[in-house]
Parts: structure tokens; C-alpha cells; sequence
């Protein structure tokens, strides 16, 4: 018997009210058997989500095995069902009453969408009043993991209340943990519910009680309390932090943090987060009244934001500030904090378009190394113009400019000569002067090339020129005194004066060709594309006597494979190299032809100075000489699917030292498990050539990480990341893991270097997650999936996010090969 009928309403958003606090984190339900608490029932339509979204706009379809009663009210008996699209209730024995609106299901009550499954004794109400009772509820969901039950559900339109009401995502065989409440308030309008006395239990251990809590039962944000934070340390001693969600309008919200650390005191941290169409941000600020460690008040002030002006141009602002230098490294508890020594402020506007980029800045930094003093701080540059352009005009012609107007400045000025700085190892002092730079590069390249071949010859010039507010004593002058040990702080500004106007102008002619050879070849019965790829690039460049201009932004960069094929080893304007030097360079690779993939790569690369390169930076010993340079290596080797291999090799040849050496392996388990060892070390480019192997060392260091599964359940994670030139550990990490079908706990011993002092903190992490649910304790995925590179092993194919903070476009450098 078939009959059009409004289907019960039933909200079952009430049902799920417990898992609409789960969080939004991937887990693995590996461990889960796949079985159903509530077994499909056959005379249900399909799952079907597209149906979901128009249920309201179609019939209920009614039928049963015999109707009786009167026309009033209809009894339908016997294999009673109600459809509506993705909607199914069936029962024993139905009743309805037309004009007053009462109905009653009894025995066997079922009902299914495309969420969730649900079970009930009995359900009764009224449609007109929209109010229902149901009892004694078992459900599981169906879109994800997760069942329980009530004792039963009133509802009164939109608003209900469940009674003894349970939620896990454990498997009913083994029912870890339990989430239950005696009572529990819904308000699907508003879109939140308020638990009364819940408790998480943990097998029969009751873990966490709150006796009243509201949480969001759908995707609207709601205020309340997020989950809380603990650890230990031997830093902080014991460490609770209760973040407290402000749900203050659509757009923006507020989470404050106060935080209780046994040692130092209570810290109350805030986020802010504002969005709009145009734009976002987000402010963050802590404020520590009184540490009892530092005995002074301390915080922190962060933001960053941007908003688009239009499709061309955007502001943007990243701003920093700390209350004193040691705030980092107490407040990070990752080696960042430590190696950080300086915090950036910088505000904007940049552009892009078709061929140009460009824009307007100004930052700031503050010191953030309690062992060095501002003197060490970079230049302020404030503001900051630059563009670039470039067009091809021809095929086989490209035109382009790089032009950039800065104004720096420093607090270590006002006529005052600056600390020793950091080129100042021979003694010499440099004075911190403020000034303007003005640095134009126009080029003109042009690009020739064929399927395997290709030839570039690049013509710039460029100019760069300066007001100085004082003019820089020459280098000479200021060497000879220094030699003299006269005390330079006695000197006036006029004794030190020099050229205020100093500038300097030179071309710069580049030649870059390569050519592309391959072949198919086979290894081991497995087909290979060979491929031997030789790369020519040579540079030509006149002197210019620049010891007359001052040092505001330019470094040496580190000599690496890039290197080989910029047009000035400076990483500034200062300073453009001398040179006539011929890069030679040979890179070969082996592709499997069946998957595409490399399984070897190698390059190797030098550069012959054909003359001495005489400009170099202030208190660098020695200018580059005729000759060869260090030879660069690179290979990596993936021997099969788990295992990789990997080195870096820099060995100069006029001292038959190695300058640098790295070697990587990794070795990737079945169970997703993983070991990854390193071993690095580095010279110290500005050391004597006659310094011993100890003193011209400026790192040496074994970085041994590993994620091993023990079993499905257990699985033990560690770092060993030591410094053999300091014979000292810098991160020890042991740890255990432990994961089942609904909950994995994480418990971690950390030890680290705390300051530049090489001080080490103790710190214990543990983490319970209750899959389906949200985490309690420390975030301990973030310190593994950091120090364990494939931790999550997604990892290993992303590009690595920058430790800089949020990307910018500034990204004006004249060195780079147009």
C-alpha cells in the first residue's frame, strides 16, 4: 500500500551532537576492523548525499504490509517503511492521527540517510507542534567513523535534549575509550549544544570530567573552551595552557590562552584572526607579568596580514616584537629559537604584472642574541624601491632592467664608529654611517637555442651609486690606523671623512651554452634513459676600486652549485666582483623508462679564474687568486623504492682540503616507517690557510632520525642530532608511540640546546588521541614531523615550507643570471 506523507521529522543532528567535536586531522583507522555496529538495513535506498541536498522538495512514499483503522487515523502493520530521498524510517506499527497531528512507531524502529544509521524502541509526538520523544537510541554514523546510544531524545522544534547519551569511535569489541554525558542540550538553530557532567573515560577510568561545556554541533564556530595543553620541562617546570575560542562575527574571532607555568608564573597568550574579500591577518601578543626566572615582565607582539589592492598590487605586513633578547630562546622550543638572532619587521607594497615586478617597503630589525649587542643588527632600510623588467623584443632578443633605491639606516650611528663587526676578524672596525644606495643593471640577452643546444650571451651594465650622511674613510687609511692601534673613537667624523658621493660603474658580459645528449641504455635488464648534459659559462667582468664604498647589505655567498653560474659571489650591491673566469660543469642522469623515475642524478662542476679576482669585503684576508676553484659534486642515488642515497663534495685543490662534505641516507619501511642519517660538515671560509683542521672547522655534525613500528600497535620514534666539533648533543628525542583502532598515545623525552651557551633543557611531551574526537596534551606531531623528515611521509614529496614566516615578493636580485 503506497500513500504521500510528510516524512517525521527527525533532527538528528541531536544524534551526533558528541561527534561534531571532532577535529578535522587525518587519521588512520588501519587498526579498525570494518564492520557495521548497525547492520545495513536492505529495504533502505542507497546512501546518496545529491539526494540529501533536495529531500525537502520531494513526497514521502508510505507502505506496509496491511492498513487498517480509519481514514483519520491510518495503521499501517507489518514492514512499515517511509522514503524521501536519502531518507528511510521503518517500523513494526505505525499510527497516525491526520487531524491532530500525534503519531506513534513502536517495535523495531529504523532509521537511515546519508550521515547516519539509528535504531529505537519506540517514537511518539506530534508533527503540528513539531515535539517527538524517542527511546532507547543506538546509532553509528555513516558518513565517519563513529556509534553510541541514548536512553532517549526530547524534541521541541529545533531545540531537544538527549539523556545518557554515549559517543566513541571504537570498535563495540573493544571499547577504549567512551565519551558520555547525562544530559546534553541541543539548539540546531543556533547551532550549538551544552553538555552537563561529561566524562572521557579510558577503559573504566574516568580521565576528564566537565560539568558544563558548549561545543559546536555543526560547521558555525562557537564560543567556549578548546581542548587544553600539558607538558613538563625543565625550563617551565609543569605547563598547562586552556585556550579560550571567541566567536566574535563571521569574519574575525579571538582565542585567548592563559598559561600556567610552574616556574615562571602565569602567561596569558592571544590570537586574532580577521578575515575579509580582500584580505587577512592575524595578530598574536603574550604578556608574562613578572617571570620568576628573569624577575621582569616579558611578551611579545606578532603580526601579520595583507590586503589586495587590486589584481596588480598588494600591501602587506609582517611585524615583530619581543621585550628583550633572551625571549626566543625561552619561548621556542624548537633549535630555530636558538640559531634566531635577530627578529624582521617589514611592511609593504608589492606588484606584479606580464613582465615586471616591483614595490615599496621599509623593515626593521630587533635584536633577539643576548651575547651580541645591536651593533651586530643588519641595516634598517627605510624605505626601499626596487623593480624589474624584462620583455623579449625578438625572439632571439631579450631587454631587461633591475633598478633599486634604498635608504638605510642604523642606531649605532650619530658619528659614532660601530663595534667590531662581522668581517672585522684581521681587527679592522668599520663606522656604521647612514645612507642612500641608488643600483640600476639594465641587460640585453639574447637566447639562441635548438632541441639540444642552447647558447645565451648576456651584456649588462651597472651602476651603483651613494649619498652618504658622512663620507667612509678609505679602507687603507682605516687599516693603517688600526695597524698604528690607534684608538678610533678619539678621531671626529671630519678625521675619518671621505667621498659622501662614492659610486661605481662596470659592464658585465656573460656567456652561457649547454648541450643536451641521451641514449637508452639497460642496467640489470631494466631499460634507462641516460642522459650527459654539459653546461659552458663564462664571465667576464673589469676591476673597479670600491674600498670606498660602504658595507650596508652584501655578504659573500656560500660557494655551492649555484654559485658556479651567477655573475657576482656577493649577495648585495656593495660589492660586484672583478672577474675572468670560465665555469665548466657536467650533470648526467638515469631515468627508468617504464616509471619516469630518476634513480641517479650527479653533477660536478668548477670554475678556472684565468686572473686574480682582486675586490673583496672588508676584513677578508685574501682576494681570490689565479687558478682553479673547489670542485662542487652532487649525486643522488635511489637504489630501489626504500632506499636513497645522497652526497655533497666541495675539495679544493691548490690546499688538497675538502671545504665541504654531506651524505645523506634514507631508508623508507613497508609499515611506513623510516630512517633517516646525516652526516654534514663545513669550513669556515674566512679561517687562515695555514689554520689547523680544528680551526678552520665550522661545523661537523650526525643527525641520526628514525620512526621504527615495532608492531601494528607500537612503534618507538628518536633523533640524534650531534655537533662533533663541540663534542655535545644538540637534540636527543626518544619516544614510544602506542595506536589502536580509536586511540594512539605519544609520549616523548626531549633533551636540546636551550642558548647559544649550549645550556640543554629536559622536556616531556605526551599526547592522547582520541581518533574521531580531538587530542589532549601536547601537539607532539608537530616536534616529530619536524625533527623526523617523513614522519608523515607526504612530507618527503612537498616542497618544505620557509622558516621565514609568510612569502614575500621581494625578490629584486641583480645577481642572478637574466
Amino acid at each position: 500500500m503506497r500513500r504521500a506523507l510528510r516524512l517525521l521529522p527527525l533532527p538528528l543532528s541531536i544524534a551526533i551532537c558528541l561527534p561534531a567535536m571532532a577535529d578535522e586531522k587525518p587519521v588512520n583507522w588501519g587498526l579498525c576492523p570494518v564492520t557495521d555496529v548497525l547492520p545495513v538495513f536492505q529495504d533502505a535506498p542507497p546512501a546518496d548525499k545529491a539526494a540529501a541536498e533536495t529531500r525537502d522538495q520531494q513526497p514521502t512514499d508510505i507502505e506496509g504490509d496491511s492498513l487498517f483503522g480509519t481514514s483519520t487515523v491510518p495503521q499501517y502493520q507489518g514492514n512499515v517503511a517511509l522514503k524521501r530521498g536519502d531518507q528511510f524510517l521503518g517500523t513494526d506499527h505505525l499510527s497516525f492521527d491526520t487531524e491532530s497531528g500525534n503519531y506513534i512507531a513502536e517495535g523495531n524502529v529504523r532509521y537511515q540517510d546519508s550521515s547516519i544509521r539509528m535504531t529505537a524502541k519506540r517514537a511518539e509526538g506530534n508533527q503540528e507542534s513539531d515535539t517527538h520523544k524517542i527511546s532507547d537510541i543506538q546509532y553509528q554514523l555513516v558518513s565517519r567513523r563513529g556509534h553510541g546510544g541514548a536512553d532517549s531524545i526530547d524534541l521541541q522544534g529545533s531545540v531537544g535534549q538527549m539523556h545518557r547519551s554515549t559517543y566513541t569511535t571504537c570498535d563495540p569489541s573493544q571499547p577504549i575509550w567512551k565519551l558520555s554525558a547525562p544530559q546534553i542540550d541541543v539548539d540546531n538553530d543556533e547551532g550549538f549544544g551544552t553538555a552537563r557532567n561529561a566524562v572521557l573515560r579510558i577503559g573504566n577510568v574516568p580521565i576528564l570530567w566537565a560539568p558544563y561545556f558548549k561545543f559546536p554541533i555543526d560547521d558555525r564556530r562557537q564560543t567556549g573552551l578548546l581542548y587544553p595543553q600539558l607538558g613538563m620541562s625543565g625550563r617551565n617546570g609543569f605547563d598547562y595552557a586552556q585556550p579560550i575560542y571567541f566567536n566574535l562575527a563571521p569574519n574575525y574571532d579571538d582565542t585567548l590562552t592563559p598559561r600556567y607555568m610552574s616556574k615562571r608564573g602565569l602567561m596569558l597568550d592571544n590570537e586574532f584572526r580577521y578575515l575579509y574579500d580582500g584580505g587577512r591577518g592575524q595578530l598574536d601578543t603574550a604578556y608574562l607579568p613578572n617571570d620568576k626566572l628573569r624577575d621582569r615582565d616579558r611578551g611579545e607582539f606578532k603580526f601579520e596580514g595583507y590586503h589586495n589592492i587590486n589584481s596588480t598590487w598588494q600591501a602587506r605586513a609582517n611585524l615583530a616584537w619581543v621585550t628583550d633578547e633572551r625571549y626566543t630562546e625561552d619561548f621556542s622550543s624548537k633549535l630555530l629559537g636558538v640559531t634566531t638572532s635577530s627578529l624582521q619587521s617589514q611592511i609593504g607594497i608589492y606588484g606584479t604584472g606580464e613582465n615586471w615586478s616591483g614595490g615599496l617597503m621599509a623593515d626593521r630589525w630587533q635584536n633577539t642574541d643576548y651575547t651580541l649587542t645591536d651593533a651586530s643588527l643588519p641595516y634598517a632600510r627605510q624605505p626601499r624601491l626596487f623593480g624589474t623588467w624584462e620583455k623579449p623584443v625578438l625572439p632571439w632578443l631579450d631587454v631587461g632592467v633591475y633598478a633599486e633605491a634604498v635608504r638605510f639606516t642604523h642606531d649605532d650611528v650619530d658619528g659614532k664608529l660601530g663595534e667590531q663587526d662581522d668581517y672585522a676578524d684581521s681587527g679592522v672596525v668599520t663606522p656604521y654611517y647612514n645612507g642612500s644606495r641608488l643600483d640600476v643593471k639594465p641587460f640585453v640577452s639574447m637566447p639562441f637555442a635548438g632541441a639540444a643546444w642552447y647558447v645565451t650571451p648576456t651584456l649588462a651594465y651597472r651602476y651603483t651609486g651613494y649619498e652618504l650622511d658622512q663620507g667612509l674613510a678609505d679602507q687603507t687609511r682605516l687599516q693603517a690606523l688600526n695597524d698604528a692601534k690607534v684608538d678610533l673613537s678619539t678621531l671626529t667624523p671630519d678625521q675619518l671623512r671621505g667621498n659622501t658621493s662614492p659610486h661605481r660603474s662596470v659592464p658585465i658580459a656573460s656567456l652561457d651554452a649547454g648541450m643536451y645528449f641521451d641514449r637508452e641504455t639497460t642496467i640489470g635488464g631494466k631499460g634507462f634513459l641516460h642522459t650527459l648534459e654539459p653546461r659552458l659559462f663564462y664571465l667576464r667582468t673589469p676591476y673597479r676600486d670600491q674600498s670606498d664604498l660602504p658595507i650596508f647589505d652584501t655578504r659573500d655567498f656560500t660557494f655551492s652549485w649555484g654559485q658556479l653560474f651567477r655573475d657576482s659571489r656577493y649577495t648585495g650591491a656593495d660589492r660586484q666582483n672583478d672577474a675572468n673566469q670560465l665555469t665548466m660543469a657536467l650533470s648526467t642522469r638515469f631515468i627508468d623508462q617504464k616509471t619516469g623515475r630518476e634513480r641517479f642524478s650527479g653533477s660536478i662542476g668548477q670554475i678556472l679564474y684565468f686572473d686574480d679576482s682582486r675586490v673583496t669585503l672588508p676584513g677578508q684576508q685574501a682576494q681570490i687568486e689565479q687558478g682553479k676553484s673547489a670542485w662542487i659534486a652532487d649525486a643522488n642515488y635511489a637504489i630501489n623504492d626504500r632506499w636513497n642515497l645522497g652526497a655533497t663534495y666541495q675539495w679544493d685543490p691548490k690546499y688538497k682540503r675538502e671545504d665541504l662534505a654531506s651524505v645523506r641516507a634514507r631508508y623508507l619501511m613497508s609499515n611506513d616507517g623510516i630512517v633517516n642519517l646525516t652526516y654534514r660538515y663545513r669550513i669556515n671560509a674566512a679561517a687562515p690557510a695555514t689554520a689547523t683542521k680544528e680551526e678552520r672547522t665550522l661545523l661537523e655534525q650526525v643527525d641520526l632520525s628514525f620512526l621504527y613500528p615495532i608492531n601494528a600497535s607500537w612503534s618507538v620514534v628518536g633523533r640524534y642530532y650531534y655537533s662533533l666539533e663541540d663534542k655535545a648533543p644538540l637534540e636527543i628525542i626518544g619516544g614510544v608511540q602506542w595506536d589502536s583502532c580509536c586511540l594512539a598515545v605519544r609520549a616523548l623525552a626531549r633533551r636540546y640546546v636551550r642558548n647559544r651557551e649550549g645550556e640543554l633543557n629536559n622536556s616531556f611531551q605526551i599526547e592522547f588521541v582520541l581518533k574521531g574526537l580531538s587530542s589532549i596534551g601536547q601537539n607532539t606531531d608537530r616536534t616529530l614531523r619536524r625533527a623526523i623528515l617523513g614522519y608523515y611521509r607526504d612530507d618527503l614529496y612537498l616542497v618544505p615550507p620557509s622558516t621565514t614566516g609568510a612569502p614575500t615578493r621581494d625578490d629584486y636580485d641583480p645577481n642572478l643570471i637574466p
